[in-house]
C-alpha cells in the first residue's frame, strides 16, 4: 500500500505533540526525583531527631503506702472467763510442737468449746480427741 503523505501542518502537529509528551515525561522524571529527594530529607531529619532525642526515664514508682495495721484481738467471755483467740493459737502450736518436735506446722485449726472448757486443735488437717488446751 503506498505511503500517504504528510503535509507539513501535520508533521508540525505530530512534532508539538511529541515535543509536548516528551516535556511532560520529563516533567514527572524531574517531579519524581524532586519528591524522592524530599523523602530523603525528610528520612533524614528523622533519624537525626531520633538520635538527638534524650531517652525518657521510665516513670518512678510510687512507693506503695503502708496501710497502718489495726491491731486486733479477739476474746471469747464465757462463764466468767475470758479467752483470748490468739493465746490459745500460741498454747497449740506450743502443745503440738512438745508431742511432735520433727513435725512442720502447715495448717493449725483451733475448735473453741467453752461449754466442756476446752479448746481442741488439729494440725495439717489432723487431729484427736487427745489434742486439746484446758481453758
Amino acid at each position: 500500500m503506498p505511503r500517504k503523505k504528510t503535509t507539513d501542518t501535520e508533521n508540525q502537529a505530530v512534532a508539538a505533540a511529541t515535543e509536548v509528551k516528551e516535556k511532560k515525561t520529563a516533567a514527572k522524571k524531574a517531579e519524581t526525583a524532586e519528591v524522592k529527594e524530599e523523602v530523603k530529607a525528610a528520612e533524614a531529619k528523622t533519624e537525626e531527631v531520633k538520635e538527638e532525642a534524650p531517652k525518657k526515664a521510665a516513670p518512678k514508682k510510687k512507693a506503695a503506702e503502708k496501710k497502718a495495721e489495726t491491731e486486733t484481738t479477739v476474746t471469747i467471755q464465757f462463764q466468767g472467763k475470758d479467752i483470748v483467740a490468739a493465746q490459745l493459737v500460741e498454747k497449740a502450736r506450743e502443745a503440738f510442737a512438745q508431742a511432735n518436735p520433727d513435725v512442720q506446722i502447715a495448717t493449725l485449726d483451733v475448735y473453741i468449746k467453752p461449754e466442756e472448757g476446752v479448746a481442741y486443735y488439729a494440725v495439717n488437717g489432723e487431729g484427736s480427741a487427745e489434742d486439746k488446751i484446758e481453758l
